[in-house]
Formats: C-alpha cells, structure tokens, sequence
C-alpha cells in the first residue's frame, strides 16, 4: 500500500508503520524464508505497490497461484482479522484486480515470449547448451563469424546452418578466428538438437520480445504487470535462470542512465533465485555482478526471491540493499550456518537476537530493513506483513485466456513469422556452389569429351594422311613401271634391231625388264 508517498510494507511489533523509500526501490531487495513462510504474499504486497505508483512490474510464475493478482481478493474471516489487525478498513485498503499481461516461452499460458538467437548471445546461450569452456570459445567464434559475415542468427536452424557452414570450411577460417574441431562444433551441434527437441524452436524466433513494450501503464495510470508463466519452464531450471538473466540484461542495454529518480521505472522480481547460480560460469557470474551493480543506475529495481540468502553470492547480496527474512529451520549444522549467515547479513537489533528470531517466525511475519534516504541500511525489526489486495491463487483457464486476447500486445507477438537470415543465406550459398560445381563438372567432362574427340580427329587425319602417301607411291610406282618398261622396250628393240626380228622382240622384253628394275630401285630409296 502507499502511505505518505511510501511503500508501507508492514508495521513492527508496536505497530507502527514500515515503509520502504520509493527512491531507494531501485537499489534492490531480497525475499528470502523457508517455503510456506509467506514469500509470496510479501512479493505480492511489493508488486501491486508498485503498480499503484504507475511503476510496471516483472515476475515470473513458478507455482501458478501469482496469476491471480489479475482479480480482486475475497474476502474471508482470516482476511477480516488481519484487516483489523493492520486497522487498514479507513486507510485507503479495499480489494482489487489489477492489470496483467500473460507471458509464455511456450506460447501456452500467456502471449509467446522469444528472443533471437543473436540477442541471446553466445555467453548466455552456451549456459543453456551446457556447453564447456572450449565449447564457449568455439560458439563465440562462430557468432563472430556471423556477425563479420552479416549472417543473421534468428532462430535455431540459423545456428545448425551456421555450425555446419563452419565445420566445412573451419580450414579457411583457422589463419583469421583459430583452429576449429569437427569434434567440438558437432559437440555444439548435439546440444543445439536437444534444445530444439525440448522445445527450443518455439522461443527462438521473431518477433522478438522488445523490452520496451513492458514500460506501460494502464487507463487508470496502474503499472502493468507483466506475468511468466513458468510452471512448465521450472522443470528446466538452467532455461528458465538463463532467460530471466537475459530479460534483466536487455534492460541493462536498452535503459539510459537516469541517476538518482524519485521511485523505479520498473521492478524486476526474480523467483527460485538460486537457479541463477547454480552450475554458473564465472564468466557469467561476473556479467550478473555486473548487471546488477550497473542496473539501479537505469532506474530498475531488481528483487531475488529464495530461500535462502546462501543462494546469493557475495558479490551480488552486497547489492541487495532491501531484505524481507520470513522465518528459516535450523535442523542440521548445515541449516545452522544458514540461518548465522542470513543473521549476519542485518545490521543487529539491540533488543533481540537475529539468529533466533529467525528460526521463530511465524507465517506472514518476518525480519526487514530498508535503506533509509542515505542509503544506510535500517535497523533489523521485526514485522507483520500487510495483506494483499488481489486474489490469492491461480485463475480459471478461461479468465487467462480473456486477459490475453484483450492485451494490445496480443497482436504483435501472436504469429511467428521467419525473415530471411543465415539458413536462407547459406542455403542460397550452398545452391549456387553446387551449381558451379556441376557446371564446372560438366565443363570438365566437355573439355575431356572435346579432347577425346580432337585426338580421334587427329589420329583419323593421321590415317587418312599415311593412306594418301601410299596411294601415291603406289600410283606412281605403277605410272613408272609402264613408263620406265615402256621405255625400255622401246631402247632394247632398237638395241635388238640389228639382230633381226629375233633380236628385236628378246631386246624390248630385256630391255623393259631392266626399266622396271631401276625405277623400282628409285622409289625403294
């Protein structure tokens, strides 16, 4: 609830007001207890204040019963007597529904939620993939590659395509990017298919999320609440932490900086928090430190629901400067260290001991201190928190679906559409290299063809040639010889004529003989 232009958040032991500064919103809060020990109520209290002071709202659903915040509360007795308790009847508290927009990475329970492939980086992609550190370098190559190549990376069979137009020429890439196994990018390639198998291709994809269509209010200046739905998406814990992550990122990069703002131009809730840590990278880990450290700057405000405060690193609980405790069990010497851990983290109450309240909570009460206008943490103390105005569950499968359709932003994220980028880009590639090479093929077989065919032309002359020689001698041996024995006849008759008739005939034939024989002798020559 506002009061005084403040969050009232609770009242202390005396019952007086606990308020948390709209101006120190931004520097970020931590909601940490056991489970069944109010979190939600207490989330739900900072979420529908912040709406109410036209500041929008971003939280993710992990069990379904944060989906009603769309309806009004019922009243009941137990509400009656908190209601009282609080003396809230005249103070402005009466039930009431506010303005939700449904999310969905799985397009199911709310309006499909994507991002692109390119926006999600290869840090934070590779944190899904599972991928090692070789396998981290290799994909941020080829992101690079990509990127040098103004290949788009849309959705996941950009990424395949790209991977595998890598793989194939890592040889002409190894003088500019470094050596690249075959091993490792078909390593890359697997973990992408499983992704895609577990329903990767669905959030992946244009249009993608545009950040900016959160920051709106509604006709009576309420902050949206924007609601991802995450029942579902729990069950891949390094998905759901990695998207998340990705959300508070693209904030970080589109947000100007704003400096010092009188409340947060939006609050960001991150539940099951610890999943964000879990198994994480120090490349990644330091990227978080950094988005949270960087982020307040921008005017969001970033709140870490969970269970514990062990969950949260040093680096990024020493940003966390709003703590609400509900109550943690100390049962083993593990749980102990805990419970000292979240105790230590308050600046000491000199009238109890933080250790032990904490395992004596009850439900709905809890241990809180906020930054005071300096920024200086507040005295732990011991609170109730005030109930919330909406309904306490989930909602009907039908009042969902209404929320949906009526959101302006139905519209423009309903209907996937796939702009041409890598996989098109290469596919094209990769047609018209294998056009060339089949014209290049076909020339070669031609060329070899037209060869074939010269040399049997020429081998052909060459007969025709050799045929032609030896027709001619031939004529001219047979034209010499009935010339040359001609001619000898002619000589040997007249050699013969003295010798009378006789004489004459045996001369020619000698004579024609001996013509014959020394033309043949020429032509052997």
């Amino acid at each position: 609830m506002i009061k005084d232009g403040k969050i009232w958040i609770a009242n202390n032991q005396e019952g007086k007001s606990v308020y948390m500064l709209p101006s120190m919103a931004n520097r970020h809060g931590l909601i940490a207890g056991a489970t069944g020990t109010g979190k939600t109520v207490t989330l739900k209290v900072l979420a529908e204040t912040f709406s109410d002071m036209g500041v929008p709202v971003f939280l993710a659903d992990v069990k379904g019963d944060v989906a009603g915040i769309l309806n009004p509360g019922i009243d009941s007795e137990d509400m009656q007597k908190r209601i009282d308790k609080f003396e809230i009847r005249d103070k402005g508290f009466a039930y009431n529904g506010y303005p939700v927009t449904f999310w969905d990475i799985y397009g199911q329970k709310g309006i499909q939620l994507r991002t692109t492939v390119s926006e999600m980086g290869p840090l934070l992609l590779s944190r899904i993939l599972g991928l090692n550190e070789l396998q981290r370098n290799i994909l941020g190559i080829v992101f690079k590659i990509a990127d040098d190549e103004k290949l788009a990376l849309i959705d996941l069979k950009d990424l395949k395509a790209m991977l595998n137009y890598v793989s194939e020429n890592n040889k002409e890439y190894a003088a500019d990017y470094g050596a690249m196994s075959k091993v490792t990018i078909g390593a890359i390639q697997r973990a992408v298919v499983s992704l895609e198998i577990s329903g990767g291709e669905k959030f992946f994809g244009e249009p993608a999320l545009d950040i900016r269509d959160w920051f709106t209010v509604s006709p009576e200046g309420k902050g949206m609440i924007h609601v991802l739905d995450s029942e579902s998406l729990i069950g891949n814990g390094t998905l759901y932490s990695t998207f998340l992550l990705w959300m508070m990122s693209e904030l970080f990069e589109i947000m100007p900086e704003v400096g010092d703002l009188d409340k947060p131009k939006m609050v960001f809730f991150f539940d099951e928090a610890h999943l964000l840590f879990k198994d994480t990278p120090k490349p990644l880990l330091e990227k978080i430190e950094q988005v949270v450290k960087l982020i307040r700057s921008k005017g969001v405000g970033i709140y870490f629901v969970t269970q514990n405060p062990r969950d949260i690193p040093d680096g990024v609980l020493a940003q966390l400067g709003n703590k609400v405790q509900h109550a943690l069990r100390a049962y083993t010497p593990s749980d102990q260290k805990a419970v000292k851990a979240a105790a230590d983290s308050f600046r000491e109450n000199p009238e109890f001991k933080t250790f032990d309240v904490i395992q004596s909570l009850g439900t709905g009460e809890a241990l809180v201190s906020f930054l005071d206008e300096g920024g200086i943490p507040s005295v732990v103390e011991k609170v109730n928190i005030l109930p919330p105005k909406s309904f306490i569950g989930a909602i009907d499968d039908g009042t969902r679906q209404r929320a949906i359709n009526s959101s302006l932003l139905f519209t423009k994220y309903a209907n996937a559409y796939d702009p041409e980028s890598a996989y098109e880009l290469l596919e094209r590639l990769g047609i018209q290299k294998e056009r060339e090479e089949a014209l290049a093929k076909e020339e070669a077989l031609q060329a070899k063809e037209n060869a074939k065919k010269e040399a049997a032309l020429a081998k052909e002359r060459e007969r025709q040639e050799k045929l032609e020689a030896a027709n001619k001698k031939r004529v001219a041996k047979s034209v010499g010889n009935s010339v040359a024995g001609t001619v000898g006849r002619e000589v040997g008759k007249q050699v013969g004529k003295p010798f009378g008739r006789f004489g004459k005939t045996l001369g020619g034939n000698l004579g024609a003989s001996l013509g014959r024989g020394i033309l043949s002798t020429l032509f052997k020559g």
